[in-house]
């Protein structure tokens, strides 16, 4: 049995927050009601939920001489799929952090971007060089 993933995140703006995941990166729309909307976002499931105003803060951290976010969640994709996202992101200038390589020559090397939503959020979307290694130590 696949195992999918939910979320569920306030929202500043529905409308906006649907047109993103869906015109832009490409997801689909599920279930929506006046105040809230389900995506698609490669099998998993996120709710957004308007709430109003939010305030979220997330301090940065350092990972290899590269500042993240704290605050943020992602997909984990195959290379090809990777790839076209990234060119389409980097294309239509959405990038919020460019591709970036991590753990070279290590268990787990992976490349990343990332984007901000309509919302603020950060999603990182990951590419493993050997897909075997996404928990390995």
């Amino acid at each position: 049995m696949d195992h999918h993933f939910h979320i569920s995140l306030p929202c500043r703006h529905i409308d906006a927050t649907q047109k993103f995941y869906t015109k832009i990166l490409g997801a689909s729309k599920g279930r929506k009601a006046q105040n809230w909307v389900d995506i698609n976002l490669f099998g998993h499931q996120i709710t957004f939920t308007k709430s109003g105003t939010f305030k979220f803060e997330y301090p940065s951290y350092s990972f290899e001489k590269t500042v993240l976010p704290s605050f943020h969640f992602g997909i984990i994709l195959p290379d090809t799929e990777w790839s076209t996202l990234y060119q389409k992101m980097k294309q239509e200038d959405f990038l919020y952090i460019d591709e970036t390589a991590f753990l070279s020559e290590k268990p787990g090397a992976h490349k990343s971007f990332f984007l901000r939503d309509p919302n603020g959020y950060i999603i990182e979307f990951k590419c493993f060089e050997t897909p075997e290694e996404v928990f390995q130590e």
